[in-house]
């Protein structure tokens, strides 16, 4: 597959999963309860796990052939 093909499918991937994700968590977060650490700890963790399921994607994309 051409990398330039490559990488513009795993563009259109990456945001679909960017608009998934933070869907669910939007919705999670009306269930964590109203203390600020709680909060924190929660937003925290979303902030850093999105990036997580997304290294395999740009792996593939940033692959020579």
């Amino acid at each position: 597959m051409n990398p330039r093909l490559r990488k513009l499918i795993g563009l259109f991937a990456i945001l679909a999963f960017i608009l998934l994700y933070i869907g669910a968590v939007a919705e999670l977060a009306r269930h964590v309860p109203d203390h600020g650490v709680l909060q924190f700890a929660f937003f925290a963790l979303a902030g850093i796990c999105w990036g997580i399921p997304i290294l395999p994607l740009i792996s593939w994309m940033n692959r020579e052939n």
